[in-house]
């Protein structure tokens, strides 16, 4: 019979790799929504960071991208897509250090970030969220023991 605390520590490992990916789909299906229906606070901000790209179809055309992007998360079967694409297109908002740095930084100083460049940096950890879906749900992966678990090794001979 397992002990309460062996069901209590169980639970989060079985819980987190969906709930991980869940919760990086949401932020993506809500914010991609935002940017469709033309509620995004960060439209100046994508505009200023891509002074290339021209056209009031960017900031809707971004929103579709990032809907899809959450959607892939939550149901796609290219499973290992998904987050590399969301880790790439997650990269790509750093961009307004280099295209707009003045929204980001405070007196050209890199320690002092305006909200704007918090915002962005706070990116680094969706990235890594990103890639830890990529990594531990690849193919071929094996399982991990969970708590209280044994791992069982092959024997190993020595000649």
């Amino acid at each position: 019979m397992k002990t309460l605390l062996t069901r209590l520590t169980e639970s989060p490992g079985r819980l987190a790799l969906p709930a991980l990916r869940i919760s990086l789909a949401l932020v993506y299906l809500w914010f991609g929504v935002l940017k469709v229906i033309g509620q995004s606070p960060v439209a100046d901000l994508v505009r200023a960071t891509m002074p290339w790209v021209h056209g009031p179809w960017l900031i809707p055309a971004l929103g579709w991208a990032e809907i899809a992007l959450g959607l892939l998360l939550l149901l796609g079967t290219p499973r290992r897509l998904a987050p590399i694409a969301v880790a790439a297109h997650l990269t790509g908002t750093f961009l307004v250090f280099i295209q707009a740095p003045t929204m980001a930084i405070h007196d050209n100083n890199p320690l002092l970030l305006t909200t704007t460049g918090e915002f962005v940096l706070k990116n680094l950890v969706l990235i890594c969220a990103a890639l830890a879906i990529f990594a531990l749900e690849s193919p071929g992966r094996t399982r991990q023991p969970s708590a209280g678990e044994e791992l069982v090794r092959a024997p190993v001979h020595t000649a």
